[in-house]
């Protein structure tokens, strides 16, 4: 259940993220339908711990850069792998969609760190972004990789709702998808949690974490090329972390590289 004040702060920090510009009292009273006093209490009070400011005299209120320190002292502490972001940039250039890395959070993966597509038309996602464990591409990549007990766990507290035509709607769907997945080598989704959207995802364990990462995009664009950018997926993950990745760390997902990534490696030298 949310907490009405913490949502509201959160809600007026992500205006200011979409609008990049200062907003008066008046202004964040109206659009986000809160009454004068209210609207007045919140600002008040970032203002006094020095997270707001009026960058000039009645010309509304701004963000300032303590936002930034405070996430740059929290990342620190707890920091992405080494490699994960060129990882990503290198499949957004290859691939030309939507890419993410997700790790879990209880029931739901969160997108850690994003790059959107530059196509007109893409999937959209942002970091912070929740999806559900058991009925994504991306959280069954990283179910793949915790102790068995743990996804039976997570499995029996899922809430199975339908999302999509592709939804898993038992715990048993869920194991099966699970089951295919590791032994094609690579995780679907096609109209699992967003409707006409589609994503292919492979397990990223690193530094003892649970990572998953995914590329994902309209289905009339994807589907056909899932096979494909798997393959891509994974050539890139041995370029970034060595060659035995996939068999030091995902020993279920070798076998995919050993038959087709490597007749596909051994084509491009020709």
């Amino acid at each position: 259940m949310a907490v009405k004040q913490a949502a509201n702060v959160l809600d007026l920090l992500e205006y200011f993220a979409a609008h990049q510009r200062p907003a008066s009292l008046a202004e964040i009273s109206a659009r986000f339908g809160w009454p004068r006093s209210s609207a007045f209490n919140i600002i008040s009070t970032l203002v006094e711990r020095g997270f707001l400011y009026e960058p000039k005299p009645r010309g509304g209120y701004y963000p300032t850069p303590r936002w930034l320190a405070l996430a740059q002292d929290v990342a620190a502490a707890e920091p992405m792998p080494e490699g994960l972001q060129e990882l990503l940039a290198d499949l957004a250039a290859q691939t030309q969609e939507t890419v993410w890395i997700a790790a879990q959070s209880g029931q739901q993966a969160i997108l850690m760190s994003v790059i959107q597509s530059r196509q007109a038309i893409r999937y959209i996602a942002e970091p912070g972004r929740r999806v559900p464990l058991h009925g994504t591409a991306s959280g069954q990549a990283i179910m793949c990789q915790l102790p068995r007990a743990q996804v039976t766990a997570l499995l029996k507290r899922a809430s199975y709702t339908r999302y999509g035509s592709g939804t898993p709607m038992t715990a048993e769907e869920v194991e099966e998808s699970m089951a295919t997945s590791l032994a094609r080598g690579w995780f679907r989704s096609a109209s699992a949690f967003s409707q006409d959207l589609g994503g292919v995802s492979v397990p990223l364990p690193l530094g003892g974490r649970a990572f998953s990462v995914t590329v994902a995009g309209p289905l009339f664009r994807i589907f056909d090329r899932m096979g494909e950018i798997a393959l891509i997926m994974q050539r890139a993950i041995e370029r970034r972390f060595g060659p035995g990745y996939f068999a030091d760390n995902v020993p279920q997902l070798h076998r995919l590289l050993d038959e087709a990534g490597m007749d596909l490696r051994e084509g491009e030298k020709e």
